[in-house]
């Protein structure tokens, strides 16, 4: 088991490499120019050189990436071009807030996913199945930013029910179970939550019925076995499979989220890469992105040695 994972994060080590070189290098091949954001348009040349030279902008890239990598690994991640702020000082809170929208989104979309899913696999070719992959497949069509903007309009201004825009009490560090962070959260978590719902159930579903066709569940039947205990099987090897969905769902709520979090105002990293694209700040970019890009390899990585605890069988790969 110990040399699994260590052989896993040893696999994890050459991809968080590659991560960091194409973070780097889709930055600064975007177009436009970070220093015309900072300075007036009649900046004297020496000025712009000046600039440059402070943001090391005027070395090769590679020398840049070097550097820049050589920051990171050290814990610095440079300095904000626009708020002249230190980037971990502004990553690490909207991290935390991007965390807290991911967490409730990731209870309901995989509660509702699991369960629906799991109803529909038991039912297989019923009236039921049909309305939840009808619900499913609903599920992952609908853009994040439109039914954000279709909740805001039902439930925020035509109801006046929840509020439409920023976080309450939980920008004041409060816990999330306060009544005023709870409105604020409703309904971004549950456009977030859509997509990961609709993906999960169609998974959870194909899982649950192919396990129940084969042979050692009537086995199970066979010697007498309530559905109770049946159940419990089906689940267990259904599991792997809709575990490694549920990692990767979870480690895409992290990182696209931005179009919602723009909508609801919602100050995570989806809001600050918005503000930091329209800014061309690439310190900022690059941190965040980069931050992002580790945390999904991380996860992809506890999820295959969660895989391995629940199927040994995994170990063999």
């Amino acid at each position: 088991m110990l040399f699994y994972i260590l052989r896993r994060f040893l696999y994890t080590l050459p991809i968080a490499i590659g991560v960091s070189l194409v973070c780097f290098a889709l930055v600064h091949l975007a177009p436009g120019d970070p220093i015309s954001a900072i300075l007036p348009e009649n900046a004297s040349p020496q000025l712009i050189e000046e600039v440059k030279t402070a943001y090391g902008f005027d070395k090769p890239l590679p020398i840049q990436y070097l550097y820049w990598l050589g920051n990171v690994v050290s814990g610095d991640l440079g300095t904000s071009i626009m708020t002249r702020r230190a980037v971990l000082s502004e990553v690490i809170p909207a991290v935390g807030n991007t965390l807290i929208l991911a967490a409730c989104a990731v209870l309901i979309g995989f509660v509702v996913g699991i369960g629906l899913g799991t109803i529909a696999g038991y039912n297989s070719g019923s009236i039921l199945d049909k309305a939840v992959t009808a619900f499913a497949i609903t599920g992952v069509s609908v853009p994040h930013y439109w039914l954000g903007m279709v909740l805001i309009v039902l439930f925020s201004v035509n109801l006046g029910w929840l509020p439409a825009t920023g976080m309450g009490s939980l920008g004041s560090g409060e816990l999330p179970f306060t009544l005023d962070g709870l409105k604020h959260i409703i309904l971004p978590a549950m456009t977030l939550a859509v997509i990961p719902a609709g993906i999960i159930a169609r998974s959870v579903r194909a899982t649950v019925s192919e396990v129940r066709k084969q042979d050692f569940v009537q086995t199970l039947y066979a010697k007498g076995l309530t559905s109770r205990y049946v159940f419990v099987h089906v689940a267990k090897n259904a599991a792997p499979t809709v575990l490694a969905i549920m990692g990767l769902q979870l480690a895409q709520l992290l990182g696209g989220s931005i179009l919602v979090e723009t909508v609801f105002a919602w100050p995570g990293t989806g809001f600050l890469l918005n503000a930091a694209i329209f800014t061309r700040d690439l310190p900022i970019l690059q941190g965040t992105i980069l931050v992002l890009s580790i945390f999904f390899v991380v996860t992809n990585l506890a999820v295959d040695v969660l895989q391995m605890m629940l199927d040994p069988r995994v170990k063999r790969v």
